[in-house]
């Protein structure tokens, strides 16, 4: 995309207008210059100037890379998505609102995870120190989920401990295998620990050893 184009018009908003097609922008992700003011010249046609201006694509911040990125996906989709953001110490949060979104979740939120990478490639892709991290929810999935799984660590602990024999649980990602570590690391009677290759790197809980 040009990073800035001029264009002429009777009026400055024609003129403007036609620079806003060519970038395929709106209005508010560019600033434009006034180079030439129109004139109507001596009985409208002598001396007559059209308006002439200079606009420039406007350089986007990290987090607004991100949003647009998810709006053109949404859009693609066919998806009406209200995004809520959330400035935290060391990263940002995107909580994704609206009907029928299940599709943006996936199984065990593998597609929701694909998204997260993707949107946090976009956002640093011109980033070469301090790169920002976005967490992306759907209606608050990622709280229920971590909820579930720490129920389930705790009762799984209980059998192993009771019948003393290990128990493997199913492939999860880093952050849910960090989950159900968390939950059983204060647990004396239990351990846990990661078995297993990428991307069927599983947790195991077992009886730990005085």
């Amino acid at each position: 995309m040009a990073a800035a184009v001029e264009k002429t018009g009777k009026t400055i908003e024609e003129a403007l207008n036609s620079a806003l097609a060519e970038l395929n922008l709106t209005k508010d992700r560019v600033d434009y210059e006034v180079m030439v003011e129109p004139t109507n010249g001596f009985f409208g046609l002598i001396g007559a100037k059209l308006a002439k201006v200079k606009v420039t694509v406007k350089k986007l911040t990290p987090v607004e890379v991100a949003l647009d990125f998810l709006h053109k996906i949404f859009s693609s989709m066919k998806l009406a998505v209200e995004i809520q953001q959330a400035a935290k110490e060391d990263h940002y949060i995107f909580n994704l609102k609206g009907n029928d979104l299940g599709i943006l979740i996936g199984k065990h939120g593998q597609t929701l995870d694909a998204l997260q990478y993707l949107t946090n490639l976009a956002a640093n892709r011109d980033l070469s120190e301090e790169k920002i991290r976005i967490i992306i929810d759907v209606e608050d999935y990622r709280k229920r989920r971590e909820e579930t799984l720490c129920r389930l660590a705790m009762r799984l602990a209980d059998k192993v401990r009771r019948s003393g024999e290990k128990i493997v649980l199913e492939p999860m990602n880093r952050h849910e295998r960090k989950i159900i570590h968390t939950a059983l690391q204060d647990n004396n009677r239990i351990m846990t620990y990661s078995d297993g290759e990428e991307p069927y790197r599983k947790v195991v809980i077992a009886v730990r050893n005085n």
